[in-house]
């Protein structure tokens, strides 16, 4: 578990190891405003048993009032039905996958408790403390979301930012860090388009930490400022697999 962000009365943690085997590596976010608490993307069943462990001394089951699932992969919902069933929280999807999510388990008696987040986003109050979930579509699934805590100043950025193979959980040299993010982001990245909307997005907030579900962290505005850059003159997604659509 590492701080990111800490005040009298907020707290944003991040459990970074808790993968394991074949898993690909996921980091799990939490924040915690006025002794409530958010868990962002919990992650699968192997995952469960061992955040809820560990998140013990930063927030108990009782304490947590929101669930936020910020798309369909089982990486981030698998575990839904555990963590509706051991606490009270609310569960917040992407509309699109509303109808979809039940396919996971989900017990009759909580999905009650699951609301659609609309393909604006909106804002979800957590103690005294707006946290504002922004529309990220097609990056990379479609009615997917990020999360922007402005009191921490950290954008969540899913799978936005992602890193796979990087030996270290923090950024500092970003030309170096390209040939961790390059590969992922081609491949999973749905449209060029939608990373231009984004960094003009990004622009517009005032961010001081890119966390996002996978590997390594940014941290500083001048980086930050980097990878949008980078990504708003990537090609991607369709562009690149366009000519593999043929019959074999």
């Amino acid at each position: 578990m590492k701080t990111l962000f800490e005040s009298p009365n907020h707290r944003n943690v991040v459990f970074e190891d808790l993968s394991e085997g074949q898993m690909v590596q996921a980091n799990q976010h939490v924040i915690v405003a006025d002794g409530q608490a958010m868990v962002l993307d919990p992650g699968g069943h192997k995952v469960y048993t061992k955040l809820l462990a560990q998140m013990s001394p930063v927030a108990r089951p009782q304490q947590i009032k929101h669930l936020l699932f910020s798309h369909q992969d089982p990486d981030i919902i698998a575990a839904a039905n555990g963590w509706l069933m051991m606490t009270d929280a609310v569960g917040h999807l992407p509309n699109i996958w509303m109808r979809f999510f039940p396919h996971f388990g989900i017990d009759d008696l909580i999905i009650k408790r699951v609301k659609p987040i609309p393909d604006q986003g909106e804002v979800v109050q957590l103690g005294s403390c707006s946290l504002k979930i922004i529309p990220a579509h097609f990056l990379h699934s479609p009615g997917n979301v990020q999360l922007y805590d402005p009191m921490a100043k950290i954008l969540y950025s899913g799978d936005l930012g992602a890193s796979i193979g990087a030996p270290y959980d923090e950024v500092t040299d970003f030309d170096a860090h390209v040939q961790y993010i390059e590969g992922f982001h081609r491949r999973y990245m749905a449209s060029a388009s939608a990373l231009k909307a984004w960094a003009r997005m990004v622009r517009t907030l005032d961010v001081e930490i890119l966390a996002p579900q996978h590997g390594a962290l940014m941290r500083g505005k001048p980086l930050i400022e980097r990878f949008a850059s980078w990504v708003e003159n990537l090609q991607v997604g369709h562009e690149l697999v366009a000519g593999n659509c043929t019959v074999p």
